[in-house]
């Protein structure tokens, strides 16, 4: 079993920054597990923002965040971060962290990969 526990959300104004944390802990190794961000808006599906393989090497981005957000890991804290600029009023959304064996199957992008969710944290964006 594993926790995770995203902080670091808020209300900022367009343009602004912000330092999504998941923290991970329980029996799961984090160093072995791939892990991801996912947001949620209102009335809408889940969707995909960015993933990090369990080694660090390869990292993937949803089209809407890519040269705006970056995803990074502290295998020595067991956390994971999204480093999240340039924000839009369309970024809002709950964010989600998510972490997955790297032995599980399907892409990294589907939220069917992931074992074990955070409870969410929430981005506000204004115009």
């Amino acid at each position: 079993q594993v926790q995770l526990v995203e902080s670091g959300g808020g209300l900022v104004q367009a343009g602004s920054s912000l330092r999504l944390s998941c923290a991970a802990s329980g029996r799961t190794s984090f160093s072995t597990s791939d892990m991801g961000w996912f947001r949620q808006a209102p009335g809408k599906e889940r969707e995909f923002v960015a993933a990090i393989r369990w080694h660090g090497g390869t990292i993937y981005y949803a089209d809407s965040v890519k040269g705006r957000f970056t995803i990074s890991r502290d295998i020595a804290k067991n956390t994971v971060y999204l480093h999240m600029n340039s924000l839009k009023p369309e970024d809002t959304a709950v964010y989600y962290c998510a972490a997955s064996p790297a032995t599980n199957y399907g892409a990294v992008s589907s939220g069917q990969r992931y074992d074990y969710w955070g409870q969410g944290t929430q981005v506000t964006v204004s115009s």
